[in-house]
């Protein structure tokens, strides 16, 4: 592994940010997020012209081919804008789903329209029970139909076609089918819109199985991390800012040590964050043996560094922290809601306890 990024990562990092600053700065996220969906097709039309919908499939159904760290810089800076609407839904989640589990002739139909951002889609996982292991998923289809529920299924609303995760497969449900309902959820995150998904025998088309449902997963959840990493930044960055101009006692409140403690905490949580997702990037792409351990390392720290970091922030800014007006809520919002998608830091916790014990069943068999 490169303990640096290559000139072309540098390039792509560069102007993912300066992108993000021109087209969605904090005004334009909160006029997004005050919408019924956080949704804007100028700014869609946008990412889809900079290649970032297509970023990491193959040149074959529109995507640009680049690698998982690619991907997880982009999504950084993403964070970092605290970028609204369906771009983590579609292309990260729904889109990676649709490369690890569908035919050829599925990623021709569903995928290359997403890399062309021509279309929004999203994945519906949850249920009643919200656990995060499709083992534990209960809504089944019945002769190609499914009826049941999904709950905090994100972006529903102007998805075009839904990816549900069924006890007996993953299927595709097209957003005008009949028996298909969709009501909003309330949700933490302000950016990003939650719904309930109904079905009543509803037709749905089968993708393929779930057996390689985990290498997406995987994949999103990397991204995650490093979206909640480039929140991290962003709170930082506002934070040494507003220690550096606000006075207490006729100077800086940076120049106090308890500040400049709380400071270095949160710059040590970010780094360590950034090392982590970088890592899984890498490991992903590379296939390395403990990709999903590492994957499973980034959720789980940056889970807890990203509310550690968030709470500091807005403890270092005292009253003025919890402000509508200042951005550090909304940052907050978004932490908290990512830290249990994909699986809270316990759920990743006890997986990494599992694959380690499942090893060392295997090495003494073989022993």
């Amino acid at each position: 592994m490169q303990f640096g990024l290559t000139e072309s990562q540098e390039f792509l990092k560069n102007s993912a940010r300066k992108f993000f600053a021109g087209e969605c700065p904090s005004a334009e996220m909160r006029r997004l997020m005050e919408t019924d969906t956080a949704y804007d097709a100028a700014l869609w039309s946008k990412l889809a012209d900079q290649g970032y919908t297509g970023i990491i499939f193959p040149e074959e159904y529109a995507g640009v081919g680049l690698g998982k760290v690619e991907l997880v810089l982009l999504m950084e800076e993403a964070g970092r804008a605290l970028l609204p609407g369906p771009f983590f839904s579609t292309v990260v989640l729904a889109g990676s789903v649709l490369d690890a589990v569908g035919t050829p002739e599925h990623k021709k139909k569903y995928l290359e329209p997403i890399c062309k951002g021509e279309v929004r889609s999203t994945v519906a996982v949850l249920e009643t029970g919200a656990n995060w292991n499709p083992r534990d998923v209960q809504l089944n289809a019945v002769n190609g139909k499914l009826t049941g529920e999904k709950l905090f299924v994100s972006d529903a609303a102007i998805a075009e076609f839904l990816i549900v995760v069924a006890r007996n497969g993953i299927f595709l449900v097209d957003s005008k089918a009949r028996g298909l309902k969709i009501s909003p959820m309330s949700g933490m995150d302000l950016t990003r819109k939650l719904y309930v998904v109904e079905f009543n025998n509803t037709p749905a088309e089968e993708l393929g199985s779930s057996e390689n449902l985990a290498r997406a997963f995987d994949i999103a959840t990397a991204a995650l991390a490093a979206e909640l990493v480039g929140g991290m930044q962003r709170t930082l960055d506002v934070t040494i800012e507003y220690a550096k101009t606000r006075k207490q006692f006729g100077k800086p409140i940076g120049m106090f040590q308890a500040v400049q403690h709380q400071c270095a905490d949160m710059y040590l949580e970010t780094e360590s964050s950034r090392s982590a997702v970088y890592y899984a990037g890498w490991a992903l792409e590379e296939n390395a043996p403990d990709a999903t351990t590492a994957v499973s390392i980034a959720k789980m720290y940056c889970s807890d560094a990203a509310r550690s970091v968030g709470n500091r922030g807005i403890q270092i800014h005292g009253g003025m922290g919890f402000t509508w007006e200042n951005d550090l809520h909304l940052y907050y919002r978004r932490a908290k809601a990512s830290e249990t998608a994909f699986g809270d830091a316990t759920f990743h916790r006890e997986r990494i306890a599992s694959i380690v014990i499942d090893s060392s069943r295997v090495s003494a068999k073989g022993v």
